[in-house]
């Protein structure tokens, strides 16, 4: 290349571009403050793909328990939405870095005329935890210290799905000697259905890559029941009996006796920096619950809104 090549106005525009590019994909974009957000018109709001009944793509159309929570926030802010999707990475620390503070080290620059955000403005379905909030790593640094974690919109709970025509009756889970019982591989469920009663039911656990793959497995007869979390069993539940044409599949409310964390908070998070966003945020939320909003929206998916004790707290002092 010949150095007067340099002076045509065109070549030194596309270098000058490059440059300027590289400048950004260098430094993670970051998460943005409740004025930022407002003065932009619109909020980034992250969840998870192919999650249903939370959060999925139905063709082009995103729908979800989430999706719909993430339409009101924007509408609360008076902003539009943009869904920033997340695949879920080794473990949530991760998920939180990649999504709320940091970005993942793999994003890139998809248009010249914009760069794509690499992380959200706020993230939704996060465990509202004050164990997992201030856990440490072995040199005894908080992990998610850069995390401000708020919002606790629903509880959630560890459920059995069985379909009545394969289990006539069930009072623990011993059945589970003879009857198959489909988990989501390396979850909870699956570990604790396989370590229980010293290891005896194993032989009948079945692992399948996601609990809605359970579920359909269950409709094809391949299990009796399926273990894993009550807003995605109901909604499975509800497409089966629509096909079945009765009520086929029920939720069994048995004793999962030494079962850890039965029961846990999902809430949000957003970047430390910007608290102020989260306040904001929250304020949406909590007319979205105090309004019965919240439990109208998750009956849209079929399964009962359970309120957090953060919430239930509030309407005693009320």
């Amino acid at each position: 290349m010949r150095l007067n090549e340099c002076k045509r106005p065109g070549f030194a525009l596309r270098w000058i571009w490059v440059f300027v590019l590289l400048a950004y994909a260098a430094v993670p974009v970051q998460a943005r403050s409740l004025d930022d957000v407002k003065d932009s018109g619109v909020i980034s709001v992250a969840v998870y793909r192919d999650f249903p009944p939370y959060s999925w793509l139905d063709g082009e159309t995103a729908r979800g328990f989430d999706v719909d929570i993430a339409e009101a926030l924007a509408a609360g802010l008076g902003v539009k939405l943009q869904l920033h999707w997340m695949i879920p990475d080794e473990n949530l620390d991760d998920d939180l870095r990649n999504h709320v503070w940091k970005g993942h080290y793999l994003a890139r620059i998809e248009d010249e005329a914009m760069l794509r955000r690499e992380v959200a403005d706020v993230m939704l379905r996060v465990p509202y935890d004050r164990e997992f909030a201030f856990k440490v790593d072995p040199d005894g640094k908080v992990i998610n210290d850069l995390v401000h974690f708020f919002a606790p919109y629903q509880r959630e709970r560890w459920e059995l799905l069985i379909d009545r025509e394969q289990i006539d009756s069930i009072q623990n889970l011993a059945i589970f000697n003879y009857d198959k019982v489909g988990v989501e591989i390396d979850t909870l469920p699956d570990f604790y259905l396989v370590g229980a009663f010293r290891g005896m039911l194993r032989k009948n656990v079945v692992h399948y890559t996601t609990t809605m793959d359970a579920v359909e497995a269950m409709g094809k007869g391949e299990v009796a029941a399926v273990l894993g979390m009550q807003s995605q069993l109901q909604w499975g539940r509800a497409k089966l009996n629509q096909q079945a044409g009765e009520e086929r599949y029920v939720i069994a409310d048995i004793p999962m006796p030494d079962l850890p964390h039965r029961f846990w908070d999902v809430g949000m998070a957003v970047k430390d920096d910007y608290r102020g966003l989260a306040y904001e945020l929250e304020e949406v939320i909590n007319q979205l619950v105090f309004s019965g909003q919240m439990a109208s929206i998750a009956d849209r998916y079929h399964f009962p809104f359970l309120k957090t004790d953060h919430y239930l707290v509030q309407e005693q002092t009320q």
